[in-house]
C-alpha cells in the first residue's frame, strides 16, 4: 500500500501545505495510507486532517518514517548534511546547478533516496501540473509596491508578514500607497501571460498601477531592453533557463533610468541563467528589499516563498491542482512521476 507522509514545514514564515483535509480523505478512499505531522504553524489545523482519517504523528518525525513512505513537503529540508534514504516530494531547487542544490543531491545519493521535484512535475506536453505561480505573482507585486512606497519617504521597505486573505493584503497595500501622496508608479511585467505574470498583473490592476505586459513576442529579439529602465518597477516572472535574455544588465544601476524597484518574483539569483545581473542573493520577510544602488535608489526584492504571504488561498489552489497526480502515486513508474524521476537521475549524473 502506498504511504504518503506529509511533513511539517521547518522553515520560518512557511505555513502552506500541499494537501488539504479534503484531499486527504480522497487519497484514503483511493487506498493510500496518509500520515500527517502535527504542526504549530500550518495554515490548516491538524484536527481537520485527523477528522479526514489521517494518522497524526509528532512534528518533525519524518526522518524516522518507514523507509517505503513517500515524504511530502513544500520547502527545503534542514540543511544538516544527513543522507536521505526516503523518496521525497518537494521543491528542491537542485536541477540548475545551484550550489545548495548540488549539496542536496549528494545527500540523496548518499542515502539512496529520490527527489521528485514539484517544479518538474509535468504532463506529457511538458506543462507543470501544479504551481503556486499566480499567488507568487500576486504577493510579489505587493511587496515590490511596498518597496516603492517606502522609497517615496526615503526609506527601505520594512518587514512583511502573512495575511488572512487577499482582501486584507489589498487594504494594507492601499494604505501604504495612499500615504505616499504621490502618483502611482508604472510597471513592466515580463512573462505576463503565465501564472506568475497574471497574478502580478491582477495585483497591479487592483492597485491602479499602469502596467506594460510583455511575453514571448516582445522579448524574442533577445535584447537589450531599454524599456525596462523606463518604468518605475520591473517584474521578472519567467524562470531562469538556458537562453533566457538578460533584462537587467550589471550596468543598470549606473545607467540613466526611471527604474527604482525590481521584483524578481521568479527568484533564482544564483543561477548562471538569471536575467537580472545586479544582485546575487534572495531577500527575506524581515528584510524584503536589497539596495543595490543609492543615488538614485535601486532596490531588489526576491523572496523565494512569496505565496506563503497568502497561505490559505495559495495552499487550497495548489493542493487542488496537485491532487490528481497524488492519486497516481501508486504507480511511480508512469506518467508525471516517471518524468520527474528522469529529471532527478539526469541531475545526479551531472554532479
Amino acid at each position: 500500500m502506498t504511504h504518503l507522509w506529509v511533513r511539517a514545514e521547518q522553515r520560518d514564515n512557511e505555513t502552506r501545505v500541499g494537501l488539504t483535509p479534503e484531499g486527504t480523505a480522497k487519497l484514503i478512499a483511493a487506498g493510500l495510507t496518509v500520515t500527517v505531522e502535527d504542526s504549530t504553524s500550518r495554515c490548516v489545523p491538524t484536527d481537520r486532517y485527523r477528522a479526514a482519517g489521517a494518522q497524526i504523528v509528532t512534528e518533525g518525525a519524518w526522518p524516522d518514517a518507514p523507509r517505503d513512505a513517500i515524504v511530502f513537503g513544500l520547502k527545503e529540508l534542514p540543511d544538516d548534511g544527513t543522507p536521505l534514504p526516503h523518496r521525497h516530494i518537494m521543491f528542491g531547487h537542485a536541477f540548475k546547478g545551484q550550489p545548495a542544490g548540488q549539496a542536496l543531491l549528494r545527500r540523496f545519493q548518499a542515502g539512496g533516496g529520490t527527489l521528485y521535484d514539484l517544479e518538474y512535475l509535468v504532463d506529457a506536453d511538458g506543462r507543470r501540473v501544479a504551481a503556486f505561480g499566480y499567488w507568487a505573482g500576486y504577493a510579489g507585486a505587493a511587496v515590490a509596491l511596498k518597496c516603492w512606497a517606502a522609497q517615496q519617504s526615503g526609506a527601505l521597505a520594512g518587514a512583511v508578514g502573512s495575511y488572512p486573505s487577499a482582501n486584507h493584503l489589498l487594504a494594507d497595500l492601499q494604505s501604504d500607497l495612499v500615504a505616499t501622496g504621490t502618483h502611482r508608479p508604472t510597471a513592466l511585467i515580463i512573462g505576463a501571460l503565465g501564472r506568475v505574470g497574471t497574478g502580478a498583473a491582477d495585483l497591479c490592476t487592483a492597485m491602479g498601477v499602469p502596467t506594460t505586459r510583455w511575453d514571448v513576442e516582445e522579448t524574442a529579439h533577445g535584447g537589450p531592453f531599454p524599456e525596462v529602465l523606463a518604468h518605475d518597477i520591473f517584474f521578472n516572472c519567467i524562470l531562469a533557463r538556458p537562453g533566457t535574455p538578460v533584462f537587467v544588465p550589471a550596468s543598470a544601476p549606473h545607467d540613466a533610468r526611471r527604474l527604482s524597484v525590481i521584483g524578481d518574483i521568479a527568484c533564482d539569483p544564483d543561477s548562471d541563467f538569471s536575467p537580472i545581473k545586479v544582485y546575487d542573493q534572495t531577500t527575506t520577510w524581515d528584510a524584503p528589499a536589497l539596495r543595490v544602488h543609492d543615488r538614485p535608489p535601486l532596490d531588489v526584492t526576491a523572496i523565494d516563498n512569496l505565496p506563503s504571504m497568502l497561505p490559505v488561498e495559495s495552499a487550497e489552489d495548489y493542493a487542488g491542482q496537485l491532487l490528481p497526480s497524488l492519486l497516481r502515486l501508486p504507480d511511480l513508474n508512469a506518467g508525471v512521476w516517471a518524468r520527474a524521476k528522469v529529471q532527478f537521475d539526469q541531475a545526479c549524473r551531472t554532479l
